[in-house]
């Protein structure tokens, strides 16, 4: 471990009669890079620290040295790009300041310091640490969630990111089927179904499946809870048995034997989905605001707890309505450039928190009048699907942001003021 101490008085420190000190924390899986800054950008102490309770402890040591007998009176400000972790807990345990970088905002920064190109560990930490003294005003402390809601957000998240694979191994899926068996594209719609899963790991071959009966298939679709057993299983074995290209027998027992690999992840993907699918309704459940995130049009506890893991639960996060949509990145930015002024979608923005609030919108659409007319107003303007969901979406995250703030639920009239028709103009 390198430890630089500089020997100076505190006085450049105090900025208004507080001592303030400003850390760097650029972190790797297994240490942290860091560097305390005063309020003259003057470097005080540079380290490498390991992660864990080892590193935490030494990082407070590196700071009690510096502040000495004013402990009690300095404030630590902590730049750091990641807002989750045990390592960002314990800072904001320890009453630390901590703010949440953008790696795209501390890569553009650095290039203010230099155009050469260079890049290290250490000076990134010296980046984050300037990058805290002298925008701290523009960068978002992280707040303190609930364990609650930290415990909704593991759930939720890993949910999600199951789904996601989900869709990936089904694609792979398909790709192979393309190849080999394109009959099974035809009999089966749904790739990941129960049903679509455990026939074609009894078939995998194009000559497997031809031979399947009529019973074997009801079977399968009636395990699936599938409805029209009858009619379904009569169209897949017609399906399942007729002439399309293929592949030499050698080639299509090695598409087969890759195929079975798919299906096994398939299926105990489906199962742990399920499984965490009770885990979010449980947790979620227990959260205080629930009852109003679910009062939301087109919000049910699944969906409700992706917003409630990605906005956490801290009431001092979002200052207004406006610091919410932007976090979500539903309100549009403005380029203004001469005469000539544009809005554009945020696309640098929390694709979780998006992916929710986009489909909240599509479903709000459905039990909302208030939520189709103001879609409708904005399509008969001249704006395509897409960017009209999008506004309807930020609609609608200011009005969580108002149910939450005044511990209300959802009311359609207060939601909505004025007509619910769509606009003829």
């Amino acid at each position: 471990m390198v430890l630089l101490l500089a020997a100076r008085s505190r006085s450049p420190w105090r900025l208004g009669g507080s001592l303030r000190l400003f850390v760097g924390d650029d972190w790797a899986e297994d240490h942290h890079d860091v560097e305390v800054m005063d309020a003259s950008g003057g470097r005080l102490a540079r380290a490498r620290l390991p992660e864990g309770v080892a590193g935490m402890a030494r990082l407070h040591a590196v700071i009690g040295d510096l502040v000495g007998e004013d402990a009690d009176e300095v404030e630590v400000i902590v730049g750091i790009e990641t807002d989750r972790g045990p390592w960002v807990g314990a800072l904001i345990a320890a009453g630390y300041t901590v703010m949440a970088v953008n790696p795209l905002q501390a890569s553009r920064f650095r290039d203010r310091l230099g155009v050469s190109g260079a890049k290290s560990d250490a000076g990134d930490a010296h980046v984050l640490a300037d990058m805290v003294r002298t925008h701290a005003h523009e960068l978002r402390t992280v707040a303190g969630d609930s364990a609650r809601a930290e415990a909704v957000k593991v759930v939720a998240r890993m949910h999600k990111t199951m789904i996601w694979e989900r869709t990936r191994q089904t694609q792979r899926l398909r790709h192979a089927l393309r190849d080999y068996f394109p009959a099974a594209l035809v009999a089966f719609e749904d790739l990941d179904a129960p049903d679509t899963l455990e026939l074609l790991a009894k078939a995998p071959t194009p000559a497997q499946a031809a031979r399947m009966t009529i019973a074997q298939i009801s079977a399968a679709l009636k395990r699936a809870r599938r409805k029209d057993v009858a009619d379904k299983a009569a169209r897949v074995r017609a399906a399942l048995r007729c002439e399309h290209l293929g592949q030499p027998d050698v080639v299509t027992e090695a598409y087969a034997a890759s195929v079975q690999a798919l299906l096994a992840v398939l299926t105990v993907l489906n199962a742990q989905i399920k499984a965490l699918n009770g885990q979010v309704d449980t947790h979620f459940g227990q959260h205080p605001a629930a009852e109003i995130i679910l009062s939301q049009p087109g919000l049910g506890s699944v969906l409700g707890a992706r917003v409630l893991a990605e906005f956490g639960d801290d009431p001092h996060r979002y200052a207004s309505a406006k610091a919410r949509k932007n976090y979500a990145g539903t309100s549009p930015i403005t380029r203004a450039s001469g005469k000539k002024k544009v809005a554009l979608a945020r696309f640098v923005h929390n694709d979780r928190l998006i992916d929710a609030l986009t489909t909240q919108a599509q479903s709000a659409l459905l039990w909302s009048q208030g939520a189709r007319a103001y879609y409708d107003r904005h399509r008969a303007r001249g704006a395509g699907h897409n960017a009209a969901l999008r506004q309807l979406a930020n609609r609608l995250v200011g009005i969580l942001h108002g149910c939450l703030k005044t511990r209300t639920h959802y009311d359609e009239a207060t939601a909505w003021p004025g007509p619910t028709q769509p606009s003829t103009a």
